[in-house]
């Protein structure tokens, strides 16, 4: 069977990937700092690697097929010091040199092995929305602020790999909707309460994509040798962060519930540099991705949340 290697596999998005890519046939080798406590599952194993160190099991890029690479630190979940920044960037650019050294230091034999290395990135790359709107493309530019330049380097990052004649797909996600974690938990923790608590004005436009899409998304840039640069895996319909939230929370609650507005200013007060990102409007279109041949299961919210409270 084909063995896909994993990076940040023990993340959101990586384990719902290495799951998907299991049920499809695949092996599946994560990349980890440590080997302990690693909960065993057929056809999924674990080597090591460790980033600081710029140190990787080459055994396991010998075995690998394909690779994936996810492996970057959190971006919202703390404050944005300048060290934290530096993290982020560092996570993100010294494990794509790690890989590609990695691959440089294998024989010909096992680095011709890998056919293709499909590399996450983020909607992050783009500013906000300009009037009137005219939704964001994988041509246009990355923003000149802390985001969309940290994107810029992590897709460049990962760039030698073509000169090594391998085939690079580069996906920038935008929020990705799970029961397991990350931005769609944090927003039914109001409803719970019968909250549906709207962020700021609730007009920003929100760009997103349901987790098994996005797996869905990577196994089909690993199958398919057409696919190839930077495509946005964001669902064909982008909505309001206001419709998204009252979504949440009719599907949860019915109609027990109370729509609040948490100022911008609270959440600028809360978040600090970070909140820009939380309060921007970026609407993502996803049609270079869908003209290749790829076909979303969950084309719009109401299917999508319905999905993830059924």
């Amino acid at each position: 069977m084909p063995t896909v290697l994993i990076t940040g596999g023990t993340g959101l998005v990586g384990k719902a990937l290495s799951q998907a890519l299991v049920a499809k046939g695949y092996a599946v080798i994560i990349l980890s700092r440590s080997l302990k406590n690693q909960e065993k599952k057929e056809n999924i194993s674990y080597a090591l690697w460790d980033i600081k160190k710029q140190y990787i099991d080459l055994a396991a890029i010998r075995e690998a097929d394909y690779i994936v690479h996810l492996a970057g630190a959190a971006v919202i979940d703390k404050k944005w010091t300048e060290a934290y920044k530096k993290e982020i960037r560092d996570s993100r650019t010294e494990s794509s040199r790690l890989i590609i050294e990695a691959l440089k230091n294998n024989p010909d034999s096992y680095r011709d092995k890998v056919k293709a290395v499909v590399s996450v990135s983020a909607i992050g790359w783009y500013g906000e929305d300009a009037e009137p709107v005219k939704p964001f493309v994988e041509t246009d530019g990355a923003a000149d602020n802390f985001l969309g330049q940290t994107c810029k380097l992590w897709e460049e990052s990962i760039e030698p790999v073509t000169g090594m004649a391998k085939r690079l797909v580069k996906l920038r996600t935008g929020i990705v909707l799970s029961n397991d974690g990350g931005a769609y938990a944090e927003f039914k923790k109001p409803v719970r309460f019968g909250i549906a608590a709207i962020i700021g004005s609730g007009k920003q436009i929100v760009s997103w994509i349901h987790i098994s899409d996005l797996c869905r998304l990577f196994i089909y840039a690993i199958e398919n040798e057409h696919v190839r640069g930077s495509y946005n895996a964001v669902a064909p319909a982008p909505v309001s962060n206001k419709a998204l939230i009252l979504e949440i929370a009719k599907k949860i609650k019915g109609r027990f519930y109370i729509p609040l507005h948490v100022p911008a200013l609270v959440i600028k007060m809360m978040l600090g540099q970070r909140s820009i990102e939380v309060l921007k409007s970026a609407t993502v279109s996803c049609k270079k991705i869908t003209g290749t041949g790829f076909d979303f299961e969950y084309n719009d919210i109401e299917t999508a949340v319905k999905e993830l409270e059924k």
